[in-house]
Formats: C-alpha cells, structure tokens, sequence
C-alpha cells in the first residue's frame, strides 16, 4: 500500500499548496479519521523545520517530537484536533485546533498548558470487576467513576515530569450554559454557550443551538460536532481562530 496520495486529493483541513509537488504523505491508520494530518506534513509544511523526508526521518529518530507526552517516531502518524505537540530542543509547545475555515492550525501554548490534554469521551463500557472505562475520542481509554458521561470533556494529565498519565483534572459536561467548540460542518472552528440541546424522537441526529458571543449572534450544528471546551460563566482558554 502507498505512504502518499497526490496532493490535489489531500484534505483541505490540512491547508498546504497543491501544486508545488505532485505527491504528499499519507496519514497512517490510527485514533483520528482520515483527515488528521501527518506529523511529517506538519513540519515540512507548518513549522518548517524539515525540507524532505529524509529530515522528517532525522527529527522523529532523534526523538524530538513529543506528541500527547510520548514521542512520535512514525512521520504518518495523524495529528487531529487538541492534540499537543512539544518540541524540547526549542521550548515550543502546540495545540492543534481548528480555524473557522476548518483548517488544521497548531496554537503555541505555554509549557504548563502542554501537560495537559483536553478530551471529548466518545463512550463509556463496564468492564470486568464492575469498573467503568472511559473509551476517548483521540484513543486513549481511562478508567474513571459514573461520573462522567458520553459527550462531555475531560482535561487529562499527559504524564510529562514524572506525574501520572491521565489523571482527570478537569470536566466540562455536554450540557446547556457551557462552552463548546465545534469541530466539523459549516461552523468548524466556532466556540459558543450551548443555548438549547434539541433532542429527537427519530434515528437523526440531535441539533444544538449554540451563541456566539463574541458576535452576538446563534448558530445551529449537530450534536456530533460539538466538543466541550468550558463551563457556565468561566471564560475558556479557547478562543475561535481567524
């Protein structure tokens, strides 16, 4: 199986040129879908930092690439939204995130934000001995208590300077008041209070009607592209991006 598609199929959320080369690597199976984009994409078209291929190779062997507190060593491994990518050797730290555009973008963060990772729970399951398994949307599995709930988010520790890995800090639910981005459709990129959850009888898909307060205006999505990013009355260290 090829390691590379033509460019002028590649995703648009990954915002590289078309024409420049024929060919672009292609994003390896793993926890994002097939619009995640590949760490060597990222730093030969993003951050600059590698020219080829072979200098993807140099940079990933050298372990220099950090991504969710572990490092990357295969250049096809996709990168999708909220996940955190550090690069020790020159104290930069990533987020990457989503424009209003629906373009992947990396956010530079400060050191103490790269140690944690926020995380949408796609699922839950009772596993043996009767303990609930949090099943998250970027892979990782957690175990937690009843407490949390599909669609909410959780803030975990990436087990960076010796503390644990996934120890829950932080949960914002999937409820009415609290702040959401949104990581699919037309309103990609958005952050608003969820207004009003609008909840079907049918086999269809559950609307949101979220505000937009910066612009003082409502927008409507489905409930599959919301993803928590706050609570009522605390303002998120989200914002929407240009």
């Amino acid at each position: 199986m090829s390691h590379y598609l033509k460019r002028l199929v590649a995703p648009g959320s990954w915002h590289i040129p078309k024409k420049v080369q024929k060919f672009v690597m292609k994003t390896a199976p793993g926890p994002h879908n097939a619009g995640a984009l590949p760490v060597g994409v990222w730093l030969r078209e993003h951050v600059h930092l590698a020219e080829n291929a072979s200098e993807v190779r140099k940079i990933l062997h050298q372990r220099d690439i950090i991504v969710n507190g572990r490092a990357c060593r295969n250049p096809q491994m996709g990168l999708g939204v909220f996940d955190i990518v550090s690069i020790p050797k020159l104290g930069k730290h990533y987020r990457i995130q989503l424009d209003v555009r629906g373009n992947l973008v990396a956010v530079e963060i400060p050191a103490e934000s790269a140690k944690t990772r926020l995380c949408k729970i796609r699922n839950k399951t009772t596993i043996r001995g009767g303990k609930v398994q949090l099943n998250l949307a970027f892979g990782a599995n957690i175990l937690a208590d009843n407490t949390y709930k599909a669609k909410d988010s959780i803030v975990v520790t990436l087990g960076t300077d010796g503390e644990d890995r996934f120890r829950i800090v932080d949960h914002f639910p999937f409820a009415e008041g609290n702040v959401a981005t949104i990581v699919g459709g037309k309103h990609s990129g958005r952050v608003g209070r969820i207004v009003e959850i609008i909840r079907t009888a049918s086999s269809g898909q559950n609307r949101v009607i979220l505000m937009d307060d910066s612009a003082n205006e409502q927008f409507e999505t489905i409930e599959d592209y919301i993803f928590m990013v706050g609570r009522s009355g605390i303002a998120p260290e989200l914002e929407a991006l240009a």
